[in-house]
């Protein structure tokens, strides 16, 4: 387990060492105007398969940080990530994000379950800012409105 770990963390630092003009350039977008953030919400919400809680675009990337659109018209499944922390910045919408907690039935080899039990809810709007610290349960447990829409940005611990 230490050498993955050890493996792992140099793996890390080599890629965040790695030059911008190293990396391919399909690998790196540095910046998204409020017109190109519109279009990838359209192409989201046209992207949505079924009753999907959430469909996935990206915005952002460089080395190994990568800023997603998530599109989110209903509640989700509970997540949660173990080496990452999130950040996630509310672009449009209204809804609840319960953190914290017990994970209810999760699902064997994957960090996502049905639910969370004994977490605390916080109402998210448009422009808030939340914080999830690895190791955290989060969920999606309410859409107000119209589509929860969400820059989300994971960052190794």
């Amino acid at each position: 387990m230490l050498l993955r770990a050890s493996f792992f963390a140099v793996a890390v630092l080599a890629a965040a060492a790695t030059p911008i003009a190293a990396q391919s350039m399909a690998q790196v977008k540095t910046f998204a105007s409020s017109a190109e953030v519109q279009q990838l919400i359209a192409k989201a919400k046209a992207d949505r398969k079924g009753d999907a809680p959430t469909t996935v675009e990206p915005i952002l990337s460089l080395a190994n940080y990568h800023a997603n659109l998530e599109y989110r018209p209903i509640p989700g499944p509970a997540a949660i990530h173990d080496t990452e922390n999130e950040l996630m910045v509310v672009i449009e919408g209204a809804g609840a994000i319960t953190m914290g907690g017990q994970m209810i039935n999760p699902k064997p080899a994957s960090p996502s379950a049905l639910g969370i039990s004994g977490g605390k809810d916080i109402a998210v709007a448009k422009g808030d800012f939340v914080l999830v610290p690895h190791g955290t349960p989060h969920q999606i447990t309410a859409v107000k409105g119209g589509p929860l829409v969400l820059m989300t940005l994971h960052m190794p611990q």
